[in-house]
């Protein structure tokens, strides 16, 4: 593995690149090791010729947004992670169409449209995603999700940038074309309808505060860790199994939500991790029901 052929290549594109850079500088859980190269693209062209060129030289590459779903290990990450991060992230509004670059934060996006008395996106207005990871995950909270507005992107495919529809992204709950194939989400269009600012921004405010109210905003996480069982709730079946408060290091189920894991100050990616699969042991000997992570692990997860 060449690290040193392939960040020479990388050094002349739009953007930044960093060596052996600490994963919990670039990710919500603010925990986990070093990725041997982090480039964060300003450009479509620089995120596909970087992707390109990280296969071409047969060196693990992963892309990732705001952070806001990895359990980074404490090993770090080998090879390339391309981050869709603040340089990649315009938001442009024409019309009932919001456009943005995958690394804008989907607060953002919430803001801009009640700005531009836009319904539709007053579900993000809490979720730390970007609007690329966001748009691959189907995203949501509060009833909605990104599919709900989704009009249109442009993807990174197979070496290649297309533009998909919403029939071609075959989204369902927390599923995306996207997710399946291993593509990477450049731009994302979602279309609005006109509403009242005023009650946009009240709905925006009801939802903060539910959210302040019942999720442990105060630590680090990476929001809801398992995804919602069929007939079920995560945080329930957590809770029911006697979980609330159970440790591994500085890594604890919440006692505010039990479907959250928090960094309580000095966890390391490998408590979080640890603590994850405990939790997943626990419930199934508990309920006999098997959660599936939301949080996704790099080495373990194709990502």
């Amino acid at each position: 593995m060449d690290l040193d052929r392939l960040a020479s290549a990388l050094d002349g594109l739009e953007g930044t690149l960093l060596r052996n850079e600490p994963m919990a500088k670039h990710t919500t859980f603010c925990a986990g090791g070093p990725a041997d190269l982090l480039f964060l693209p300003a450009s479509e062209e620089a995120a596909a010729i970087s992707l390109r060129t990280a296969r071409e030289e047969d060196i693990p590459c992963m892309v990732m947004g705001a952070g806001s779903n990895l359990a980074v290990p404490s090993a770090g990450i080998r090879g390339l992670v391309i981050a869709m991060a603040d340089g990649f992230s315009r938001v442009e509004q024409r019309g009932t169409v919001i456009t943005a670059q995958a690394g804008a934060k989907l607060t953002r996006l919430a803001r801009r449209a009640a700005e531009a008395s836009l319904t539709g996106l007053e579900f993000a207005s809490g979720i730390p995603g970007s609007a690329g990871g966001g748009t691959a995950m189907n995203a949501g909270a509060y009833e909605g999700q990104l599919s709900d507005v989704f009009e249109r992107a442009r993807v990174l495919i197979d070496g290649r940038i297309e533009d998909i529809t919403l029939s071609e992204m075959d989204y369902g709950y927390r599923h995306s074309m996207p997710l399946e194939k291993g593509a990477v989400v450049l731009t994302a269009s979602f279309r609005l309808r006109p509403g009242d600012r005023e009650a946009i921004e009240d709905t925006m405010r009801d939802m903060n505060r539910r959210r302040r109210e019942k999720q442990p905003l105060e630590y680090p996480s990476a929001g809801s860790v398992f995804k919602r069982p069929s007939g079920n709730y995560a945080g329930a079946l957590i809770e029911q199994a006697g979980l609330k408060g159970l440790s591994i290091g500085g890594a604890r189920v919440s006692e505010k939500h039990a479907g959250f894991i928090i960094n309580t100050g000095n966890a390391s990616g490998d408590d979080i991790i640890a603590l994850i699969e405990l939790v997943r042991q626990k419930v199934y000997e508990h309920s006999g029901v098997l959660l599936e992570r939301e949080v996704r692990i790099p080495g373990v997860d194709a990502l």
